[in-house]
């Protein structure tokens, strides 16, 4: 569980660094198996997306951390980076509207940055 905090603190910051915009956190390990955090972002076109998963994958991989597996890198309109206990899903700002996440997670616990510093 800490070493999922500290990815989840790592992953907010780096989406930061490069811009996203509305970065959620969700945790949901109350509620599923799938993991324990949910980190939801997007970049407003296919090339911030690309630097926002870039500086995920460098800033989480600095820290001793690998994804899993990455998928969706070819159409950069939606990426899943899975870490295991945190799943990042970094968006185009249009997919992000039509597949609405945070709808389908809304049982899991959001997150916000200040609280980010106490879990």
């Amino acid at each position: 569980m800490e070493n999922s905090k500290k990815m989840v603190k790592l992953t907010f910051e780096a989406l930061e660094d490069k811009k996203g915009e509305d970065i959620q956190v969700i945790e949901i390990k109350d509620i599923s198996v799938i993991a324990d955090y949910f980190i939801i972002a997007n970049g407003s076109n296919s090339q911030q997306v690309d630097a926002l998963v870039d500086s995920v994958k460098d800033k989480l991989g600095k820290n001793g951390y690998e994804p899993l597996r990455v998928e969706g890198v070819r159409s950069a309109s939606w990426i899943l980076m899975d870490y295991g206990d945190v799943i990042v899903h970094v968006f185009s700002k249009e997919d992000r509207l039509f597949y609405n996440l945070e709808r389908i997670w809304r049982d899991g616990k959001t997150i916000t940055k200040e609280q980010l510093d106490i879990i």
